[in-house]
């Protein structure tokens, strides 16, 4: 019988609002990071009456993407989180041991708008920040998550 590899994935995308303001931080050799929670809504009917339920999330942030996060978040902010899971484990100053599953940010959509400008109009703040890189966009659209397939498919769906 031959041996199965199992693919290595680990993504997570999630959208939700920060609980409290996020916490900055940098590390003793100078690298910053940001920890903050959000709080992610899912709908659902049960019994024919609508509940929801919240599922609270950690994420963790490092180098430019804390750095861009510094002066755009705080307490309901709403984000799109594109990351991965980590886990991570240590011991409390009593001697009990704590771990943690948390998303290791890759990249941040912010989603709320911009306050009002001087002459009075809004500016939607829906650019996303990236370990890589400083992308900025100005479409609020998840269209441009789709793979070039989905995209044609949905073209077709909605022309018809």
């Amino acid at each position: 019988m031959a041996d199965l590899k199992m693919p290595e994935l680990n993504a997570v995308i999630i959208a939700g609002n920060l609980t409290k303001d996020p916490t900055f931080r940098q590390t003793t050799n100078g690298t910053p990071v940001v920890n903050f929670t959000i709080a992610s809504n899912r709908k659902y009917k049960n019994d024919g009456k609508w509940q929801e339920d919240v599922c609270y999330v950690g994420i963790v942030a490092w180098n430019k993407l804390a750095d861009s996060c510094k002066d755009r978040l705080k307490k309901g902010s709403a984000v799109l989180i594109d990351g991965e899971l980590q886990s991570r484990s240590w011991k409390t100053e009593d001697g009990h041991n704590r771990s943690i599953v948390e998303i290791k940010a890759r990249r941040i959509q912010f989603l709320n708008k911009k306050a009002k400008a001087l002459d009075g109009s809004e500016e939607e703040e829906l650019d996303t920040a990236s370990e890589d890189d400083d992308v900025t966009y100005t479409d609020d659209s998840f269209d441009k998550f789709l793979s070039p397939n989905e995209s044609e498919l949905l073209t077709d769906k909605t022309d018809q």
